[in-house]
């Protein structure tokens, strides 16, 4: 609600976001998106797998890491809690959005990981959102030194968190021996770093100006 927070709308983000696919795809490069396993990530998915229905973006295999695989399926399970139009696709398992031939799972770990980094153009949705932890860092270190590649964030991040210092513009950043687990290591950036604020889930200030403003009786 601060005096300068307004955020881009969904529909501009969303256009953004697959300009980022093309733009990516062209220059060989991969797309990593650091996101929470559950809501984002299938918000995303839905975006992607109606741009590919359309023909918005390149074919490019888009994976799915982390718990985003199950928590997806458990979107597939409930539809009644999914938005109408959703609910009939769900419904109707042969157009299903969550079940687009472009989505791969990502099962194998880092093995896998460093394959599909090393294969050409690929979107990638893993968690933490924040870069905290899970396997996007692992992701940062296939593609952290590849300036082909984007890192894009379409969530919040509080401060002190490793994706907020990406974001602000840090380049050297350490993964690694968080609880005395493992061996840190410094990695060097070189990939783009794009933000996506239209998806947050928040309001911003003009959001919160139109919700006192609609409210009966006005506090």
């Amino acid at each position: 609600g601060g005096r300068n927070d307004y955020q881009t709308d969904w529909g501009d983000s969303e256009r953004k976001l697959l300009d980022l696919v093309t733009a990516t795809h062209d220059r060989g490069g991969t797309l990593l998106l650091p996101t929470a396993a559950v809501g984002r990530a299938q918000e995303l998915l839905v975006v992607f797998e109606e741009a590919i229905r359309e023909g918005s973006i390149p074919e490019v295999p888009i994976y799915l890491d982390g718990m985003i695989w199950e928590a997806t399926a458990i979107h597939t399970t409930y539809p009644e809690f999914l938005r109408a139009d959703l609910q009939g696709r769900v419904l109707e398992t042969d157009d299903n959005p969550f079940l687009a031939e472009a989505f791969e799972r990502v099962e194998e770990g880092d093995e896998q990981r460093a394959a599909i980094a090393a294969d050409g153009p690929a979107v990638v949705l893993a968690p933490s959102a924040t870069v905290t932890g899970g396997p996007i860092l692992s992701w940062l270190r296939h593609l952290g030194d590849d300036p082909d590649s984007r890192l894009v964030f379409t969530e919040y991040l509080p401060r002190g968190t490793r994706g907020r210092r990406i974001q602000a513009g840090r380049t050297e950043i350490e993964v690694g021996g968080e609880g005395g687990i493992g061996t840190a290591e410094t990695l060097n950036l070189q990939l783009g770093v794009e933000t996506l604020d239209g998806f947050s889930g928040h309001a911003d200030r003009q959001g919160l100006e139109n919700f006192v403003r609609t409210m009966n009786p006005r506090p």
